[in-house]
């Protein structure tokens, strides 16, 4: 017989039924969405010709935001972009290499940017000469060998397409940005003026048709991707800033018709939230937030989704995997994010940090995969994640903090407990508490694990804390990092 799993439901409460991607057929909804909530820790890569800049512009650092920003941010022309781009060739690009960095860190999919808001492609189009086939030394397809690579490896596949910006391709958006977040321009006045009188672009040569733009580039392209590409797992918008219900009916109609299993988030419009997932970025969700929904947090391994050369702001190791660990007691996956180099490499220290999140993950990974809500709410010190399986319920407690006594009380019934385990330690005692609870004493090994987890096993299935008790929703970061 068959092994029956616990999944959340993809039911969305509290006015809900007007949405066009509300499911109708909430089996088949949650059939699509198993594979996603089995894996739920993927790979975030935001790699293109910006890398080339690494958040420097002659000399002076961006003053702010992520280094994939930067011809915004510093109101680089279009020429002189496309001008650089042509240099562009990462002979160090190791597709596989990038793979085992996922694969090492027990990661399930992953997210790649097949084109950003600089509008240049990572893969061949027949739609634009913005591409790095065209535009660029590299003069081949970057997106394939990585498609295959990950595939090879059993890792689902999935693309960053920015549908709506786009800012060397004549009629995509942009932004507006002030001149202050780029560098001390002298003319960062007059250039400001111009933003404001023309939709955030600075470069004549962005301007054009927006309805031509969405038929010529963008609708060609994402059907390039799904065509073209074999079976696309994931489908991730970003920064809808003008985009008209019209346009983006036209992008969800074409992926329903030719990928329909594919997985989208929910940066295709607003003030609309279409698509299968919520994406907060750079934080977990508040727990008050929180409904019945499938959602995914997308952060950083420093400041910057693309590579930025000076940045320093590198999160330690404990911290990634509390929010990976913080992100599946919410019920939501975790997507971690690369900013390779202009030569392909992917930085020391973020190699670093996958190997160590690997190394956790070999021991712990049970308290990730295919788990959920656990049976009470986080806290700054645990978090709870549980997994149902043939009526027996699994429950797991990373330890954020280890209590000083070496005694914790957490709030989970006493009957029905099988046995509690240590993962990678010794077993620790427990019993009922006298002012109820469980009661577990953690043995000193404890003490030599980084973030430690407690797992307690039960004969019967326990429910996740409930959500959905305010009507406000766990909303999707800001659009323009």
């Amino acid at each position: 017989m068959a092994q029956q799993t616990q999944s959340p439901s993809s039911r969305t409460p509290g006015g809900a039924a007007a949405d066009p991607e509300t499911p109708s057929d909430v089996g088949a909804h949650d059939a699509k969405m198993a594979w996603w909530r089995e894996a739920r820790f993927g790979m975030f890569i935001h790699w293109g010709v910006y890398a080339q800049w690494a958040g420097v512009y002659h000399g002076h650092r961006q003053a702010r935001g992520g280094a994939e920003w930067i011809m915004n941010r510093a109101k680089i022309p279009v020429t002189e972009y496309l001008e650089r781009a042509r240099d562009f060739d990462p002979t160090d690009y190791d597709p596989d290499a990038w793979v085992q960095a996922a694969v090492g860190a027990g990661m399930r999919y992953l997210v790649v940017t097949a084109k950003h808001h600089d509008g240049i492609a990572l893969f061949d189009s027949r739609a634009s000469d913005r591409t790095v086939v065209r535009a660029t030394a590299a003069g081949r397809d970057l997106l394939r060998p990585l498609a295959d690579a990950a595939r090879r490896r059993g890792l689902r596949f999935g693309v960053y397409y920015s549908h709506d910006q786009d800012w060397t391709n004549p009629g995509g958006s942009a932004a507006r940005k002030e001149m202050s977040e780029g560098w001390p321009h002298p003319d960062a006045e007059e250039i400001d003026r111009y933003t404001l009188e023309h939709g955030g672009h600075w470069d004549p040569a962005q301007l054009g048709s927006s309805d031509r733009y969405h038929t010529e580039v963008g609708l060609v392209q994402v059907r390039e991707l799904l065509t073209e590409y074999g079976q696309i797992d994931v489908l991730w918008w970003d920064t809808p800033i003008s985009v008209t219900e019209e346009q983006a009916a036209a992008y969800r109609d074409l992926y329903r018709e030719l990928q329909p299993n594919v997985i989208t988030n929910d940066r295709l419009i607003r003030p609309h939230r279409w698509g299968d997932t919520v994406t907060p970025e750079q934080r977990l969700p508040a727990v008050e937030d929180l409904q019945e929904r499938d959602y995914e947090t997308c952060m950083t391994m420093n400041s910057s989704w693309g590579y930025k050369s000076w940045d320093q702001e590198d999160k330690p190791v404990s911290e990634l995997i509390a929010n990976l660990v913080g992100a599946v007691a919410r019920g939501g996956n975790f997507l971690l994010n690369v900013g390779p180099t202009d030569e392909g490499r992917f930085p020391e220290v973020a190699l670093e940090r996958l190997t160590a999140v690997g190394e956790w993950m070999a021991v712990n990974s049970s308290a990730v995969y295919g788990c959920t809500r656990g049976p009470f709410r986080p806290t700054e010190d645990l978090v709870s994640t549980l997994r149902t399986v043939n009526g027996r319920t699994d429950v797991h407690v990373p330890l954020l903090r280890i209590p000083e006594a070496g005694e914790l009380v957490l709030d989970l019934p006493t009957e029905g407990v099988v046995e509690v385990e240590l993962l990678g330690g010794d077993r620790p005692g427990h019993a009922p508490h006298a002012s109820g609870g469980l009661a577990v004493r953690l043995p000193e090994s404890v003490s030599a694990l980084s973030i430690p987890v407690l797992r307690v096993r039960y004969d019967r299935e326990l429910p996740s804390y409930p959500v959905g008790m305010s009507d406000r929703e766990a909303q999707t970061g800001a659009l323009d990092a």
